[in-house]
C-alpha cells in the first residue's frame, strides 16, 4: 500500500499544496513565510525551522515563548535524529520544600512550576549540528517582528483575550506586573489586526543572535533570570541554567500497517501514540466499518492509562519503556477491548499552549519541531526588561512520593509536546504533528489512521472531524462529527458530547514527500498556512 495522493478527486484536494524546492507549514502565516524566506536565501530545513520557531515566539506568544521547551525529529541526509530540549527541575527544589510552602499539588503559576527552559539551547544545538546560514540571519525575521510590530492574527487574538482574562483574575502579586506590561495594549489584549510589538523582546533576540543563545544560560540574560527568581523566592538559579544541556536522543517507533511511525522517547508522551497504534494493529480494519472509531478510542484510553502512570524522566523508567513497546504487551492490552466502552486502567509491568511546525528543503531534509510554554503564556512571569515569558512545565510533577513522575531535583517531568515523523523502509515520508496538550497523542493517532487506513492526503487528514477522549467513558466530538458514528459509539457505551471549542481538538501540520514533490496540509482550526517554493 502507498499513499495515492495524486489519484484523489475529493474536494479538499483542491486546497492541497504541492512544492518541489521547499515547504514550511505552521499555524501563523507570517512565521511560515519567515521560514520560507530562509530557504530562499540558501538555508536548509533546520535553518528554516529555527527561523520559524523564533518568529512564532513573537507572532504567537499565546502558545510559546523564549522561556519554554522544545523537541525535534530531524531527517538529514538520510538519517533520523531526535532532540530533547526540555529542561529539568531546579537543583534545590524538593517535594518537602514545596509542601512546606503550603502546597499539596504543584501550582500552575509563579516560580514553583518553572523548570529550566531548554528551547533556546535546543536551537543552538540544531544550528551547530546542521545549520548553514549565519545565526543572525536566521533570527532576523523574529527580531524584525518584535521591533517593528505585526498585525495580530484572529486565532491568536482570541487566545490572547482568553489568557488575559484568566491571568487578570488569578495572577496576584508584583512578580506578575511585567507580564501585564509586556502583553497588553492599554490594559487589554490586542484585537485582530491590531499592531503589537515589544522592544525588550527585540533586544533580547538580538542578544541571542549575537551569543547563539548562550546569553540565556551563562550571560547577561541568565543573570536577570537569577535575580528575578531570588527576588520572589524561586528555586531556579543561574547555576541551573549553566548546568543545562539538551539531549540528542534516538527516536522510538512502531510499524503500523507497513509504515514506521516515529516519536521521541520519554519524558514526552509520544509513547502514548505508539502504544495505541500497537494495540490497534491487533485488529483487522475495515475502513468502512464504524468499529474503527470504537477501537481507536478504546486503544487510546488504554495507552493513556499506561502513559499517565509510567511516563517520566527516562532515567527513572528503567526497562519499562522496552516492555511497554513490546508486541506481547500490546496483544494483552488489546484483549481488554470488547463490544462496550471500558474504564481503562494501567497495565502491570514486569518490574493547553503549544506551536508545531514542519519544514522541508530542496535536498530532502525535513524537520518536525514543537515548542511550548505549556498552559497559555506559561507561568505568568516575564523576566524584567527581556520580554521572556517563563514556562510552567513543572506543573505536571506529582507531589506523591509513590508516583513515577514525582517531583525531584534535576528531573524532567512528563511532557505533553510531541513531534512525529513517518518513514517507509529506508525512505522518509515526512513530519507531522498535532499540538494541544493531552489532545496531541489523540491527534497523532487520528492523523496516522486517516492517512494510512483511510488513504487521505495530508490536508484531508487534518480537515477530517476529530474526537477527544477526556476521562472515563466521556468523549467529546466536533460539531461536524457524523451522526451515524456518534450514535454507534453511544450504542457501544461511550458518553458522547459535542463541543464548539475548535481549539480543544488540536492544531496540526503535515508535510510528506512523494518522489520529488512535497505535499502539505495545514490546520483549518487555526490561522494555518503553508509557505511553498
Amino acid at each position: 500500500m502507498r499513499f495515492n495522493y495524486f489519484e484523489h478527486q475529493h474536494s479538499s484536494c483542491r486546497n492541497t499544496i504541492f512544492a518541489k524546492n521547499g515547504m514550511v507549514s505552521t499555524t501563523q502565516p507570517l512565521a511560515a513565510e519567515a521560514g520560507l524566506e530562509i530557504l530562499k536565501k540558501g538555508g536548509n530545513a533546520v535553518d528554516a525551522a529555527i527561523a520559524t520557531a523564533a518568529s512564532l515566539a513573537v507572532l504567537e506568544p499565546t502558545s510559546n515563548g523564549l522561556g519554554g521547551d522544545g523537541f525535534a525529529i530531524i531527517w538529514y541526509k538520510d538519517n533520523l535524529y531526535g532532540l530533547n530540549a526540555s529542561g529539568p527541575s531546579p537543583g534545590k527544589i524538593s517535594i518537602d520544600k514545596v509542601k512546606n510552602m503550603g502546597f499539596n499539588a504543584m501550582p500552575k503559576y509563579g516560580f514553583l512550576p518553572v523548570n529550566v527552559p531548554g528551547m533556546l539551547y535546543g536551537w543552538r544545538e540544531m544550528y551547530k549540528r546542521f545549520g548553514v546560514l549565519s545565526f543572525k540571519d536566521i533570527l532576523e525575521p523574529a527580531i524584525h517582528y518584535a521591533r517593528d510590530g505585526y498585525p495580530v492574527s484572529p486565532t491568536v487574538s482570541y487566545n490572547w483575550k482568553k489568557a488575559f482574562n484568566i491571568y487578570k483574575d488569578r495572577l496576584k502579586g508584583a512578580e506578575f506586573d511585567e507580564w501585564f506590561d509586556t502583553f497588553s495594549i492599554d490594559g487589554r489584549a490586542p484585537e485582530p489586526g491590531e499592531i503589537w510589538y515589544s522592544k525588550s523582546l527585540s533586544r533580547t533576540l538580538e542578544e541571542l543572535a549575537d551569543s547563539q543563545c548562550l546569553s540565556f544560560y551563562e550571560g547577561h540574560i541568565a543573570d536577570k533570570i537569577d535575580k528575578f527568581s531570588k527576588q520572589y523566592g524561586g528555586f531556579i538559579s543561574k547555576k541551573d541554567l549553566m548546568d543545562y544541556r539538551p539531549e540528542w536522543v534516538d527516536p522510538i517507533s512502531t510499524n503500523y500497517r507497513g509504515y514506521d511511525i516515529w516519536e521521541l522517547p520519554p519524558n514526552t508522551h509520544g509513547l502514548v501514540v505508539l502504544l495505541a497504534l500497537n494495540i490497534l494493529s491487533n485488529f483487522d480494519m475495515n475502513v468502512d466499518s464504524l468499529e474503527l472509531y470504537h477501537y481507536m478510542i478504546e486503544a487510546m484510553k488504554l495507552a493513556y492509562a499506561d502513559g499517565l502512570n509510567y511516563i517520566t524522566d527516562l532515567k527513572d523508567m528503567g526497562r519499562n519503556l522496552e516492555y511497554l513497546l513490546s508486541r506481547d504487551y500490546a496483544l494483552d492490552r488489546s484483549k481488554l477491548i470488547g463490544d462496550s466502552a471500558i474504564l481503562a486502567k494501567h497495565g502491570a509491568l514486569n518490574t493547553g499552549g503549544t506551536v508545531y511546525l514542519a519544514t522541508a528543503d530542496k535536498d530532502g531534509n525535513m524537520v518536525s519541531y514543537i515548542q511550548s510554554n505549556f498552559t497559555g503564556f506559561g507561568s505568568g512571569l516575564v523576566v524584567p526588561g527581556t520580554g521572556i515569558s517563563l514556562h510552567n512545565r513543572g506543573y505536571t510533577f506529582s507531589l506523591n512520593e509513590k508516583d513515577y513522575n514525582r517531583l525531584a531535583p534535576n528531573k524532567k517531568t512528563y511532557h505533553t509536546i510531541i513531534p512525529g515523523f513517518i518513514t517507509k523502509g529506508d525512505k522518509a515520508l515526512g513530519p507531522f504533528g498535532v499540538m494541544g496538550a493531552y489532545m496531541q497523542p489523540q491527534g497523532h493517532l487520528q492523523s496516522v489512521v486517516n492517512m494510512i487506513d483511510f488513504n487521505l492526503n495530508p490536508q484531508e487528514a487534518l480537515d477530517k472531524y476529530r474526537w477527544q477522549w477526556i476521562e472515563g467513558r466521556r468523549v467529546v466530538v466536533e460539531e461536524d462529527f457524523p451522526e451515524d458514528i456518534k450514535n454507534y459509539l453511544i450504542h457501544k457505551g461511550h458518553d458522547i458530547e459535542h463541543s464548539r471549542d475548535v481549539g480543544s481538538f488540536g492544531r496540526g501540520q503535515i508535510i510528506l514527500r512523494d518522489g520529488q514533490t512535497y505535499i502539505g496540509g495545514t490546520e483549518k482550526r487555526a490561522d494555518g498556512h503553508i509557505a511553498a517554493w
